[in-house]
Formats: C-alpha cells, structure tokens, sequence
C-alpha cells in the first residue's frame, strides 16, 4: 500500500519545525521515528498535506541526569532506553518494560516522543510516563511550557498538544530510596501490543509503605488506580493487603472489549497481573536499604 501524497519538508530546528506546523493548521504530521506514523499513511488512515520530519534537528537525542531527575530527549530511541546505563540505573522498570515493545528493528527506530504522541493506549511508554509522573516539556511557536503525563493523554490516539506544539524533552523524576518496581503485561504473542499490563512501585520505610504507585493499560487509555494505592499507604504488604490492592485496580475502570479481549478478561487479567507486580515490587523493596 501506498500513503497519499504529501509536501515533504525537513527543518533544522525546533522553531522552524513549529512555524510550519502553525502555518498548516492543522494538515501536517511530525515524523520521528515513524514506527506508528508511516502504517497509518499506508493504510489511508491520515492523509496530511505536509510531513515535518524532525530528525534533522540537533538535540533531541539525550538522556541526562540532573538534580532530582532525568531528562530525555524526543528522539531518543526505545534500544537506547533498553539499554542505557543511567535508565537501567535510575528506572530498571523503564528498561524493562522496552523489552515488550514490538521487536529490535521497531526498538532501533521508535522514539520517546513519537510513542507519548501517538498516544495509544497499548504502548508501554504511555504507562512509564503515567506510573512514574513524567512531565512533558514541549516547544512551539509562541513559547515552552510543561505538561504532566496525567494530562496529556486525553484518550485513545489523542493527546493534549497544540497544532504547532512538538514534544522536546520528557522528564522523570527520581523515585524515593527503598522503593521497588514490578512491571507484568499479557500479549498474545511476542511483541504484540499488550492486552493488558501493570507498572507498579512501593517506596517502604520501617516495614511499611509510604507511597504507593499503579498504573494499568487495558482501558480507553492509561489509568492510575488511586483507591488502590490508597490500600497500599501505611501497610505492611502483606498478602491480605496486596490480593485487596490488586482487586481494587481492576475495579477501577471499564476496560475495553475487542477482538482480542472481553472487559471482563480483561479486568481479570489486571487483577492477576497487578498481584505479581506488586510481589515483585514488595521483595525489590525490601531488599534495598534506606
């Protein structure tokens, strides 16, 4: 199949890139890595009149740490995450959780930014930014400005920015000491997108939970689950505790029903999954020290 014809334009820099966005109002589309972008031109589902490919622009490939947090670039790729030093050190969860992202030559080629864009409710990147409270510093043309991942994905394949608005860099603030993560997801097969999953992470002090975070994919789009949590404060993680914890997250939302999965499937899927990630983000806690 073949995409629609389309104005092809390369700036080489962000301000170029935001102008050309402002002048389409509306008829153009970033291409990053275009893992999400070129099937759906393929397949007639987008037909913009301009492309505006960004990866001329210098800058926008980088993962830094900085005091109380990391910072990402937008075209960083899913491998360099995968296997970054500073990610699998800070955030072993978010190395993890590429591991599930399709196959290598989609990880070689998917970016950070493009992923939180396309905004689809089955992505794993989607899930990271909800669970671990990522802010999204994006550019335009008239200006910067800072949007919470709870508030940038407004539903299935929509997001919060403006027409000439571009994703610049995604920060991640450190997680407390003693805190442990677990990530759990159902595909169909390897490197499908998920059915369901659930990222987790308990901070513990003196035996107890002083926060506790969930975050789910199976619904319209990524939920965090704060009646659950809510379980979890103060708690000794104990069985009793994480069983009612993983029962409350998957009463949280109606979750989907498609052709790969009923709702009700799905909600047991979140409730077993969320169990075993809790496990596993209980014993990482406890097994680190304050």
């Amino acid at each position: 199949m073949k995409p629609p014809s389309f104005e092809y334009v390369a700036p080489t820099s962000l301000q170029e890139a935001s102008q050309v966005l402002a002048d389409a109002k509306g008829d153009a589309k970033i291409l990053a890595g275009g893992q999400s972008l070129v099937p759906m031109l393929n397949f007639r589902l987008l037909k913009p009149q301009i492309l505006v490919d960004i990866n001329h622009i210098p800058d926008l490939d980088f993962i830094r740490e900085h005091e109380g947090r990391i910072s990402v670039g937008a075209l960083t790729r899913h491998y360099v995450l995968e296997t970054s030093p500073i990610i699998i050190n800070r955030f072993p969860i978010i190395a993890e959780a590429m591991h599930h992202v399709a196959h290598l030559a989609i990880r070689n080629r998917g970016t950070i930014g493009g992923s939180l864009s396309h905004a689809d409710p089955a992505a794993e990147l989607p899930l990271m930014a909800i669970l671990l409270n990522a802010r999204l510093n994006t550019e335009s043309f008239s200006g910067r400005r800072t949007i919470e991942a709870k508030d940038f994905f407004v539903s299935a394949l929509t997001n919060a920015l403006e027409d000439d608005e571009i994703v610049r860099e995604i920060e991640f603030p450190y997680l407390p000491r003693s805190t442990g993560w677990g990530f759990e997801e159902f595909a169909q097969r390897r490197g499908d997108f998920a059915v369901a999953a659930a990222a987790v992470t308990v901070t513990v002090s003196n035996g107890r939970c002083t926060e506790g975070r969930i975050a789910v994919i199976g619904g319209e789009t990524v939920i965090r689950a704060p009646d659950a949590e809510a379980l979890l404060q103060g708690s000794t993680l104990d069985d009793n505790t994480l069983a009612a914890t993983a029962r409350s997250t998957a009463q949280s939302t109606q979750f989907n029903s498609d052709l790969r999965a009923t709702s009700e499937f799905r909600s047991h899927l979140v409730k077993s999954l969320t169990l075993r990630a809790l496990e596993a983000a209980k014993t990482r806690a406890l097994g680190k020290r304050s």
